[in-house]
């Protein structure tokens, strides 16, 4: 077997946390990592409040689970010492302020430590994980801020027959009466005119050295579309339910909701939904990584694909690479807590979001003309939260204009629809079309078309995602910016994110737009949000 050592700096640390955390202090490689997080402080386009990577390029999140006390978020790095999958690692106390630690899991025996996802597992964490070329591995630590990691000797080995019975990759893992269970992504030529589709493979092990293969995990699933695969899959409990969350690399994040039928080991599709809407490149939502929450609910996040090619980026960009910044420009999205109640999927912020507010701005119960912009001149920001609760009183179209120029040569739009999306498909419910509109999704819209007067940016076709509204509920949006991400959640059931990248410094007013007849701003709360990596 060839030998895959990585270049990475690597270390033994203590067994307790306070000789941890003393050793971290003098740690080389983190304060390399700080050296270059201050490299890029000036940078336009770098988050205040979003998790970026300190060092070379960021990929897939991984193995987000909650140990001890506190968060850990794993994720795919690239460091330019040794540009090949590693998983970097970063901790938490409130989901929102991240700190950085050393790789957790380096190249070796394999040639790449791809994604995967983490179990704990009593007095232990379990990060299991795609070892290319050979087949999914499985490490363990036991220490308090899971720095020391031994990797086991038995992987579950890639099929060496053609065509395959399975494939294995990306896996995930949870444990049932004492088994352990490992889900690898995939698909299956069971398509129309035999192409793919998404698949999932499921595999046992009492010991996690002795694997058997079982057989395709879902069943029933006639949601998800030709061509998509079951990448980075992570399978837990919501609700009354259970869901699979899944990253597409035609479209992105997306999930499978179902139950689990524990006596067959299969999950039965009863429902599906997306996190990304439209293609997962550019600028849209990636892969995700979840874990439960404690209270019945799911964490997930997603790293967020980048619209600024690497080789057209500025000097300043440039002076900044050999330090291995921005290679890729990945950044993650803010956790989202998940939750299920008589079959309505709650989407929220998570964390202590609140704790980074600062020069909180209240306007309430304003007009809102038709046909006409309304500028907020005493809003304005491009790292800021946005809280508006809106009634849109019939008008046809409401838009929040952000990251406004005052020539509005640069902005981005957030445009609302009430009644202009599809009826859904729901059980014991008629297909008849309903009069006027009345019983359909309506449609939240984040468009970045005009975003970027940069001639590079790759602006992504505007995300449209379904949102279901009660017939006089009012628009609730909280709308996070944060430099070159936005984040919009509606009525605490949907979210869309994108990438954008005003190059003008001055974009960044903000105003409001009701076509066709006048809507009202019943309350808007704003708040500048702290940078979490200015320590």
């Amino acid at each position: 077997m060839p030998d895959h050592t990585s270049a990475v700096p690597q270390y033994t640390f203590a067994d307790t946390l306070a000789e941890q955390e003393a050793q971290l202090q003098d740690n080389s490689l983190l304060q390399q990592f700080r050296t270059t997080r201050i490299a890029r402080a000036d940078d336009p386009f770098r988050p205040h409040y979003h998790f970026y990577n300190p060092h070379g390029r960021l990929n897939d999140p991984n193995g987000l689970c909650y140990w001890q006390d506190r968060w850990h978020l794993f994720y795919q790095a690239f460091p330019p010492e040794d540009p090949r999958p590693h998983w970097g690692h970063a901790i938490s106390d409130d989901l929102v302020h991240w700190h950085d630690l050393p790789y957790a899991l380096c190249p070796h025996p394999e040639h790449g430590c791809w994604s995967g996802a983490s179990l704990v597992d009593g007095d232990r964490v379990l990060a299991h994980y795609y070892g290319h070329p050979y087949g999914n591995s499985t490490a363990i630590s036991r220490d308090p801020l899971l720095l020391n990691w031994t990797k086991l000797p038995d992987i579950i080995p890639v099929p060496e027959t053609e065509p395959a019975p399975y494939r294995v990759y990306d896996p995930c893992i949870w444990k049932k009466d004492g088994v352990y269970y490992s889900l690898s992504g995939g698909t299956q030529a069971t398509g129309p005119g035999g192409r793919a589709r998404c698949a999932n493979y499921l595999f046992r092990s009492p010991d996690l050295v002795h694997w058997e293969y079982m057989h395709p995990f879902v069943e029933d699933d006639l949601f998800t579309p030709n061509g998509d695969d079951g990448a980075c899959p992570y399978f837990w409990p919501i609700g009354d339910q259970y869901m699979l969350l899944i990253f597409s690399h035609m479209r992105g994040g997306r999930y499978i909701l179902g139950d689990y039928d524990t006596e067959r080991d299969k999950l039965v599709a009863t429902d599906f939904g997306l996190f990304n809407f439209g293609a997962a490149w550019p600028g849209g939502v990636h892969a995700p990584s979840a874990c439960p929450d404690g209270q019945g609910g799911l964490i997930v996040l997603f790293n967020v694909n980048w619209g600024l090619p690497a080789p057209h980026w500025t000097a300043a960009h440039r002076e900044i690479q050999h330090f291995g910044c921005w290679e890729g420009e990945q950044i993650m999205s803010l956790p989202r807590r998940l939750s299920l109640t008589d079959g309505t999927l709650s989407m929220t912020p998570a964390g202590h979001i609140e704790a980074l507010r600062c020069d909180h701005v209240q306007i309430t119960d304003r007009r809102i003309p038709a046909n006409q912009d309304t500028v907020l001149e005493d809003i304005a920001g491009n790292a800021i939260e946005l809280h508006l609760t809106i009634d849109t009183a019939n008008a046809p179209m409401v838009a929040l204009d952000i990251l406004r120029s005052p020539d509005k040569q640069e902005y981005t739009r957030i445009a609302f629809y009430r009644d202009r999306g599809i009826k859904p498909v729901l059980p014991d419910t008629p297909s008849s079309t309903p009069p006027n509109g009345a019983g359909t999704h309506s449609q939240i819209v984040i468009d970045t078309s005009c975003s970027s007067t940069l001639a590079d940016v790759r602006s992504r076709p505007p995300e449209v995602a379904p949102v279901l509204l009660d017939p006089n509920e009012h628009l609730e949006l909280r709308v996070f910016i944060d430099k070159s991400i936005v984040e919009v959640f509606v009525n605490n059931r949907q979210c869309a994110a994108v990438r954008a990248y005003p190059e003008r410094a001055d974009s960044t007013g903000v105003s409001l737009q009701a076509q066709g007849r006048d809507a009202r701003l019943l309350s808007l709360d704003a708040w500048h949000m702290a940078d979490i990596f200015a320590d």
